[in-house]
């Protein structure tokens, strides 16, 4: 009977302990809420975790558990109270703190010295703890003056400063058995690849990208080292990589995840891997194509939260969205939209598909492979390898009594045919295909052997377009260009204006130095009259649509990304790099 008194008493003691915890931490939990960073259900799994876990604050848990990045944690201390954030280059390369300050203790609560005068000023991942604070306090004797750092990057200054500088990628490589490891032997090989310090090196590499919104991973072997490069708004750059002796195990540990078969090394795989980290849910596309020292990876990151499926966030306006709009609101026809590689075709077409889907209307459509998922449209993933292609699956897909129909891409001139088929019989079909501009989408269905006559019947629109980066809105630097660039670029006719203001990358903290943050489209939208349908009957050239089409009143690529650059969007050399004066 007592020890069930006191076990009650002690359960109803932590439960107020708790409740202290996370009353201590109501302003930051506000704000993480309302930016939508963190639901009510998140929050009672953080109370729950926290009953066999006391001794981690609130902010370690939301990382821990990956409800919340470290960049989401920061923000909100700085919003939520009197803190100051540290930027990248803050941390100072010597120590700070008097050796009486553990570098255990340092480590476990994530606290790091920045500088040492009449007062100690310390980055802490937890501000607000005041078991850190009060601890330091005792051990230097001096006033402690906490400001907000960010998880990763105070463990690398507290690496740097203790003398321990080697890349966090080397350390579970430290761990790693690899020495006498043969490719070969794939038991050893899985074995290994299943292992904590393999695990948490591509979890480390995977963190990375997230945190530095990348859409894509590059892990690529050589003789000597491991390259490991981002792609942050569509540059490349590389990071800290993991030593070229655990390359066998990386990739293994990637394929696995993917579900691929890690004994085939001489044959391209594709595959997905569904993960959870940061407090994101992505989803992961994985492709591996065999090199001369081993496989090469690359990852698209998908993220569902970040991906907005909004035509005014990924560079509609004006006349081209209410010509866009038009377009899709007809009941039949086709709809093309034109890019290379990477020019956010798939986005755009989303984009599309979100506006059409209503309850009214039935979506089908056959991808390879399936970016997004959406609710309410049915979706087909093409599997060429047991016949599933494009127009097999497009004869089957009519007979479903589609209103609405989506073609991944016009591959081959069956499939543009069933595509033109399905139009004219009262469906609305949208498609890409690969060409440079949005005249050239005539002449490559043309060149198909595509006949001219269903084309000019069937095709209500075609989009070109590109990505531009956008400049960051905390540090853009606004300038006035020379007259020989207003003149040459006709800047002024564009402008409507005689005060002519561009704007060039700076860099800050923000932006991560770059001066660039996300990317939006500039477009072109080629709208079919009845003077270009005689043009393309008379097979002209693609010259001669795109100058009927201009005299018509449609806006290029280049003009339109030269507006973006006078409205202070983007800068007037990512117009240039993506696009030329046609």
């Amino acid at each position: 009977m007592i020890e069930e008194v006191e076990r009650s008493n002690l359960q109803t003691l932590t439960t107020i302990l708790i409740g202290f915890l996370i009353m201590a931490y109501e302003s930051l939990l506000t704000v993480l809420q309302d930016k939508q960073k963190l639901s009510v259900t998140e929050l009672k799994k953080v109370e729950r975790v926290q009953k066999t876990s006391v001794s981690e604050t609130v902010p370690q848990l939301l990382v821990k558990l990956g409800l919340c990045s470290e960049l989401d944690v920061a923000d909100a201390f700085v919003e939520s109270g009197q803190f100051e954030k540290v930027a990248p280059d803050q941390y100072p390369l010597e120590m700070q703190l008097p050796e009486t300050v553990p570098l255990r203790f340092l480590k476990n609560y994530h606290a790091v010295g920045l500088s040492h005068n009449d007062d100690i000023t310390v980055a802490l991942m937890d501000p607000e703890d005041r078991f850190v604070i009060d601890a330091l306090k005792l051990a230097t004797g001096k006033n402690i003056i906490p400001k907000v750092g960010l998880l990763s990057e105070i463990d690398a200054a507290l690496e740097v400063q203790y003398g321990e500088s080697h890349s966090q990628m080397d350390k579970p490589v430290d761990d790693l058995s690899v020495d006498d490891l043969r490719e070969e032997d794939l038991e050893h090989l899985k074995d290994l690849a299943s292992e904590a310090p393999v695990i948490k090196m591509v979890n480390l590499i995977m963190q990375r990208a997230i945190e530095s919104r990348a859409s894509d991973i590059h892990i690529e072997p050589f003789e000597q080292s491991l390259k490991v490069r981002l792609r942050v708004d569509g540059v490349l750059k590389e990071i800290d990589a993991p030593s070229v002796k655990s390359t066998a195990a990386v990739i293994s540990r990637i394929k696995i995840m993917a579900k691929l078969n890690i004994a085939e090394r001489r044959l391209p795989q594709d595959g997905r891997i569904k993960v959870q980290m940061l407090g994101k849910e992505l989803d992961l596309r994985v492709s591996t194509i065999p090199t001369m020292y081993g496989e090469s990876v690359v990852i698209r990151l998908l993220d569902k939260e970040t991906t907005v499926l909004d035509f005014a966030a990924l560079g509609f306006s004006g006349k081209h969205l209410q010509q866009f709009i038009e377009v899709l609101s007809q009941p039949h026809g086709i709809i093309l939209i034109t890019g290379p590689t990477g020019s956010g075709k798939s986005t755009t077409m989303y984009a599309a598909l979100k506006q059409l889907n209503t309850s009214e209307r039935k979506i089908i459509t056959v991808e390879d492979p399936v970016e997004y998922q959406m609710d309410g449209v049915n979706q087909i993933q093409a599997k060429p390898q047991i016949g599933l292609t494009f127009a097999s699956a497009l004869r089957s897909i009519v007979r479903q009594d589609p209103d609405v129909i989506m073609i991944g891409e016009m591959r081959d001139l069956e499939t543009a045919r069933i595509a033109v088929q399905s139009a004219l019989t009262g469906h609305l079909v949208l498609s890409t295909l690969h060409t440079n501009d949005a005249a050239g989408g005539v002449t490559r269905l043309l060149d198909m052997g595509l006949e001219e006559y269903l084309l000019t019947s069937t095709v209500n629109g075609i989009l070109a377009q590109r990505l531009v980066r956008k400049l960051c809105p905390d540090c853009k630097q606004r300038y006035t260009p020379s007259p020989d660039i207003i003149e040459g670029m006709r800047l002024k006719q564009l402008a409507q204006t005689d005060d002519i203001v561009l704007y060039k990358a700076v860099g800050c903290p923000s932006c991560g130095g770059l001066g660039y943050r996300g990317r939006l489209a500039i477009i072109e939208f080629l709208q079919m009259t009845d003077p270009l349908r005689k043009l393309i009957m008379a097979h002209e050239e693609a010259g001669a649509i795109q100058r009927l089409a201009i005299e018509e009143g449609m806006t290029t690529m280049y003009e339109n990304g030269l507006v973006k650059a006078l409205q202070g969007i983007t800068t007037l050399e990512e117009v240039l790099r993506v696009t030329s004066e046609t």
